[in-house]
This record gives C-alpha cells, structure tokens and sequence, in this order.
C-alpha cells in the first residue's frame, strides 16, 4: 500500500476537526414584534409667532415620544422634522398669525386647509392675534409686514387651543383625543367629542381678551373669584382686588388664555360629568 494511500484511508476515517479559530454560532433569537396602532397623520404649519407654541409641544418629553411612536405621524414641520412642505394629513396645528403682506403665508395657510381634515389654531397669536394685532411696521429688516390676522379670518378653522403658550398638557391631550376622535370605538369617540366641543366653540369667535370676560362673565355676576384668569394671563395683565379681577387694557396682547380658561366662560358643562373618563382615557393612552 502506498504512503498517499495511507494517509488518504486515515483522513477518511478520522473525525473533522472545526478550526479553533472558528466560534460555535448562537441561536438566533426572535426580536419581539411590537403592535403598531393605526396612526393617524399631522402636520405643523408656522407662520409669524415666536415659536413658543413649538417649545410648549417638545414639553411634553416622554409623552411627545409616545404619540410620535403609537398614535402619529408626524409629516411635516419647520423644527422637528425633515420635510417642510404641505402634505395631506388628517390634522394639522397652525401656530402663529398671517401675515397678509406676505403671499406666500396667505397661500400656505389656504393650502394647509385644503390638505387637512381638522385643523387647529394653536396658540393666542392663531386663535386672536394676539400681539401681532399690534403691529404696525416700520421693522428695519419688513419694513411692509405690518397686518396680522388670526387665521380663522381667512380660512375655516376646527379647534381652538388658546393660550401664550398653551400648555403642554393641553397640547398633548388635544393630540390623543384627535385620535381617539378619528380610529377610536364609539365610546371613545363620544369621550373625544365631549372634550372638544367646547374647544371647537370657541372658533365662533376670532376675539378673546379680558374685554370679553368682563362682559360675559363678571358683568353677568357668573364670576366666583377662583383667579384663574388672572394665574393664566402671561403678562399680568389681570390682578386680583377684593376678590374680583380687574384688568389693564394697555397691557392686554388679547392672547384668550383669560377667557378660555375661565371656567364660567366658555366652558361646557356636559364636560364635568366625564371628566374621568376622558381623564382615564388620556393617561390610559400614555402608558
């Protein structure tokens, strides 16, 4: 027998051996597959306000997060994400007042009508103008910006969200029961319904300021002294004297934060009887 023989006849009997070099492969491991919810979409139009509205919406940190990963779809929006343009959605918040001089504002907020199925003024200077009403031009870098509207004088507008800035709570529970209005069950729908309706009220009016309260409220003997409107305005316009409030009309930026958060003002009483339940509804929505 032959040297090559042998050794062929010996490696054919032998075992074969893996190299050392050669680590055994771990068992692949399943990755859980997390249910994603029909979503619906949103879009973020800016017009001229100081962004405010924008810091109080990234307020809500975790509770941002968690719309953003079950319940919306954030399509465009100058500051928090990529695409900038108009797309279609099924709701889009509008911060910041027209500027009329300014065509392309005009055409953005027409088309930001035209592409949505609710849209929300978000912020005192959407709803009322709030301190762009003020503005006359003369601005060394637009010397011919010098009208401002609230949006709901030129387009149809479904929401009101007042306020300078809103708050992030109410931002975020605006945003879940847009969705629980639009994928939910028919309780939730009605839950959704009940919360918004007063919001959706106050689009009756494009003029909100203490003039407002005094007149629908304190002049009607409806006001209890909670000094609500006076913790809500934000440039102290309201004060507090022998337990009724009284305010400074050359302070006033007619931002609505008073009247809209009066709760002899606007607000709807079928409300309170579902407060837990819409309250249950929104925590239940975060977690």
């Amino acid at each position: 027998m032959g040297l090559l023989s042998i050794f062929k006849k010996k490696d054919a009997s032998a075992e074969p051996q893996k190299p050392a070099s050669v680590a055994s492969k771990p068992a692949e491991t399943k990755k859980e597959v997390k249910p994603v919810a029909d979503k619906i979409t949103l879009g973020y139009t800016h017009l001229s306000g100081c962004t405010g509205c924008t810091v109080a919406l990234a307020d809500n940190y975790a509770g941002l997060l968690t719309l953003l990963d079950k319940y919306v779809d954030l399509k465009y929006m100058p500051t928090l994400a990529d695409a900038r343009h108009i797309q279609k959605v099924d709701v889009s918040f509008v911060e910041g007042s027209v500027c009329i001089n300014d065509k392309l504002a005009v055409q953005e907020i027409k088309e930001t009508r035209e592409k949505s199925t609710i849209v929300v003024a978000l912020g005192g200077c959407a709803c009322y103008g709030n301190i762009t009403r003020f503005g006359r031009g003369g601005q060394q870098n637009q010397p011919a910006h010098e009208a401002y509207l609230p949006i709901g004088d030129l387009i149809k507008v479904d929401v009101f969200i007042p306020g300078c800035a809103p708050t992030p709570q109410m931002i975020r529970n605006v945003a879940v029961m847009a969705y629980l209005l639009l994928k939910g069950t028919k309780e939730q729908k009605d839950l959704a319904t009940a919360f918004l309706t007063p919001l959706m009220k106050l689009t009756e009016s494009n003029s909100a300021c203490f003039c407002e309260l005094m007149t629908n409220v304190i002049n009607q003997g409806l006001c209890m002294g909670c000094g609500t409107c006076a913790a809500a305005c934000p440039v102290n316009a309201i004060t507090m004297e022998y337990g009724k409030p009284n305010g400074e009309r050359d302070l006033c930026i007619k931002c609505g934060a008073c009247y809209s958060q009066c709760p002899r003002g606007f607000f709807n009483t079928d409300v309170i009887s579902e407060y837990e339940a819409i309250n249950e509804a929104i925590m239940a929505a975060l977690q």
